[in-house]
């Protein structure tokens, strides 16, 4: 049964009078490790394929791989003329480069639309500064405890893979280098005010990651010192530091640097270790997927790669003040497309700086290709996401929505999945924060059919079994 029967079948059964499925959003709700975020649920968990999930995943895997090799195959190792083509600022660069560690681990979330064929790559997210690890895990765990779901899941093979238990092997392993045989005592750093801003997602990991017995810290980098080549929060020495800011705030701040001296010197004396390091930016800025996108600049990759790249990322162009200048035909042709493109600033995150095309009209367009050429941007082509049918549990009627899947991912591969969802054509970018109508939802893969005499999986997963 495809992933498109399975939701007919739940939404059949979800209208069944006296049915418990309509009763699943409101534990996911109640549920005690999510009770410090305070944002709404979808009234069903969205279902894939494991096929697709897996492909994609594996193909996320070589792209990412491709990505930390552009210094060397594209730039012949040189760090300053990669950084410039990505619009790096020498502020941002002077962090990254003053923390070292330039090549980072495979970590972050993949944020993905689903085109009704296939999953579409929107963005990496690379670093731990990507949230939502909280929110996937303990969605799928919170409805497999309704009985009504776990008894669908039995029949209909659906699988999930819990995030904050492959975040928690990660650390583990990780801060093993500076806590062999004991657990290591990790502290998630926020910026000045960042918990003040993004507490309620960080209280909920904080939460998950206890649950899952791994205990976790929560500070900002104003609250930390350090002494004898270690970072301490009051009396605790902390192992590792779990990143929750980035290269933008040490530069753009006039005691930014102030902020995380202490940091420094620990993290140079090998007495802290930090989870990330600061490069994941530099290859999370989106000019690199221009780089893979664009075949003026791929000649390096062979046809393998570029197939790759071309199943998973949409067609995507970068622009700068260079770009503007000397390729007038990719500038024309970005003016004629508007509706069918996205402009999004390279190193700008949660949809700030993004001009949605297709929601814009020609001279405000035009003066959005221009203003942010001195940034740098790139432009990409629409992805329209397939619909996801939902029942209303009060009305119960058929409710059109459109998701925005985050895929998240360890060195030991993909770790699970979760979904922002707003009603469908109710704007061009999916995001909580922009909505009053987003909701949050769990996401199951449907585990294909097994082999004669073996039991299908059903429930949670090992992050390992969904390499």
């Amino acid at each position: 049964m495809s992933a498109e029967r399975v939701t007919a079948q739940y939404n059949e059964e979800f209208r069944t009078p006296g049915s418990e499925l309509p009763t699943v959003a409101q534990h996911v709700k109640d549920f005690s490790t999510l009770a410090p975020w305070h944002g709404e649920y979808l009234a069903r968990p969205l279902f894939v394929a494991e096929r697709e999930i897996r492909e994609f995943s594996d193909d996320l895997k070589h792209l990412v791989d491709i990505l930390f090799s552009l210094p060397d195959r594209m730039f012949g190792g040189d760090l300053d003329a990669f950084r410039s083509v990505l619009g790096i600022s020498d502020g941002r660069w002077e962090a990254i480069r003053q923390f070292g560690d330039l090549l980072p681990p495979y970590f972050g979330r993949a944020d993905m639309y689903h085109d009704g064929t296939s999953f579409k790559l929107l963005e990496t997210n690379l670093g731990s500064e990507s949230g939502g690890w909280g929110l996937a895990s303990e969605m799928s765990q919170a409805a497999m405890e309704v009985d009504a779901f776990a008894g669908f899941a039995r029949r209909n093979r659906l699988c999930y893979v819990h995030p904050i238990r492959a975040v928690v092997e990660a650390l583990r392993r990780f801060g093993a280098r500076v806590a062999p045989g004991r657990e290591p005592v990790v502290a998630m750093l926020e910026w000045r005010g960042g918990l003040r801003d993004y507490g309620e997602l960080w209280l909920n990991f904080q939460s998950a990651l206890r649950s899952a017995g791994f205990d976790i810290l929560l500070a900002e980098v104003s609250d930390v010192h350090e002494r004898g080549g270690a970072l301490y929060l009051g009396d605790t020495k902390i192992d590792v530091v779990y990143r929750a800011f980035v290269p933008d705030q040490i530069a753009e701040e006039p005691d930014g640097w102030d902020l995380v001296a202490p940091l420094l010197r620990a993290h140079r004396a090998g007495g802290t270790l930090m989870w990330t390091p600061l490069s994941t930016n530099m290859f999370a800025n989106k000019a690199c997927m221009a780089l893979l996108s664009d075949p003026a600049w791929r000649r390096t990759l062979s046809e393998d790669e570029c197939r790759l790249i071309d199943r998973v990322l949409p067609w995507t162009r970068l622009i700068n003040t260079d770009v503007l200048k000397t390729d007038t035909d990719l500038v024309d042709e970005c003016r004629e497309r508007r509706e069918q493109l996205i402009l999004k600033v390279n190193a700008r995150g949660g949809g700030v700086g993004v001009v949605v095309g297709w929601e814009t009209d020609d001279a405000t367009w035009r003066r959005a290709l221009e203003d942010y050429a001195a940034e740098g941007y790139v432009v990409q082509q629409r992805v329209v996401p397939r619909t996801e049918l939902v029942v209303d549990p009060v009305s119960g009627e058929t409710e059109e929505w459109q998701a925005a899947y985050g895929m998240f991912y360890t060195p030991d591969g993909c770790a699970g999945a979760y979904a922002k969802v707003v009603p469908a054509g109710s704007g061009g970018i999916i995001s909580i924060a922009a909505h009053a109508k987003a909701r949050s939802a769990a996401v199951f893969h449907q585990s294909e059919l097994p082999a004669w005499g073996e039991v299908p999986a059903v429930g949670e997963l090992p992050a390992s079994a969904a390499k």
